[in-house]
């Protein structure tokens, strides 16, 4: 088994993971390596917001859906000069 050392870590962080340590009835190695494990253990995410939208819909089925009639007609914009240069 492999030993890793963490240098830094904020006083604050420390006691969270004590306490949570101690609610979970570990030792704070023990905790520290269940969180590790979980962490590690997850698939990665593909945060964009394409992926997650196409993930949020990729099930829908689109033939059920209906298309509103358009009733206007698009124009094209008007760049003239309202001053007449």
């Amino acid at each position: 088994m492999a030993s890793l050392t963490i240098r830094n870590l904020q006083d604050d962080i420390k006691t969270q993971l004590r306490l949570r340590a101690a609610q979970h009835g570990h030792s704070m190695e023990q905790e520290a390596r269940l969180i590790l494990r979980e962490a590690v253990s997850r698939p990665a995410l593909d945060d964009s917001f394409a992926k997650r939208l196409h993930n949020r819909f990729k099930g829908l089925d689109t033939s059920v859906l209906q298309q509103p009639e358009r009733t206007d007609v698009p124009t094209a914009l008007d760049f003239s000069d309202p001053a007449g240069r």
